[in-house]
């Protein structure tokens, strides 16, 4: 397969593989620190379909258009965050690898996995085989739904407390953005109904798609 790919992808391909690799490495080592069995279990699910992503990877690589990446399933989705500041704690580098505590190692795997979605999404942007680009968007996508896995946990436990804006700040900036109105010279649909206005009944189509 190689000969079938560009200089470009194959550079694109080795940075993410071994930026995996070095992400299996540090979960490996994080691991055994880690104290609450909720966080235990998150980071077991997570190692796990991670060497399964990076094998399936090697084998899209080895053996052109036979590996997929598989969309990831998160331990527990049943999630509502929680806006505000509430006695956040103080933050420091710790001077020891013995005082690591949850927090510390919770903010380590989500630095990991934000890294890890830019540069596959980076690298699906550079792809010319399209069996490849789409592995590497499915996996972007997949490291996002780990980060967002690994700040849910800190933010229930208040490791990761969201500030909010005074209300009306916040309804202020929502409302400089206004709808647009039609374009000139849109082009119809099929049917002779403006895409603009098709977009703004979207529930009427996909009622017609049913």
């Amino acid at each position: 397969m190689a000969a079938n790919l560009g200089a470009h992808e194959v550079m694109e391909i080795h940075e993410v593989l071994n930026g995996t690799v070095d992400a299996i490495n540090q979960l490996q080592l994080l691991r055994p620190r880690v104290r609450d069995q909720r966080l235990a279990q998150i980071l077991d699910h997570q190692l796990q379909f991670t060497v399964t992503g990076y094998n399936a990877m090697v084998d899209l690589l080895h053996r052109q258009g036979a590996g997929h990446a598989a969309p990831y399933r998160a331990v527990n989705n049943a999630f509502q965050p929680t806006y505000g500041l509430d006695h956040p704690g103080t933050v420091s580098p710790n001077t020891s690898p013995d005082q690591l505590d949850d927090r510390d190692i919770a903010s380590i795997v989500l630095g990991l996995h934000k890294a890890s979605a830019s540069k596959k999404m980076l690298a699906a942007l550079e792809c010319a085989n399209p069996d490849i680009r789409r592995a590497m968007q499915q996996g972007a996508i997949n490291c996002a739904e780990q980060a967002y896995e690994i700040w849910q946990y800190m933010n229930e436990q208040g490791y990761y407390q969201v500030p909010t804006m005074k209300d009306v700040t916040t309804q202020t900036m929502s409302n400089i953005y206004q709808p647009a109105g039609t374009p000139q010279n849109v082009p119809t649909s099929p049917s002779g109904v403006q895409w603009q206005q098709q977009q703004s009944q979207p529930q009427q189509i996909l009622n017609t798609l049913q």
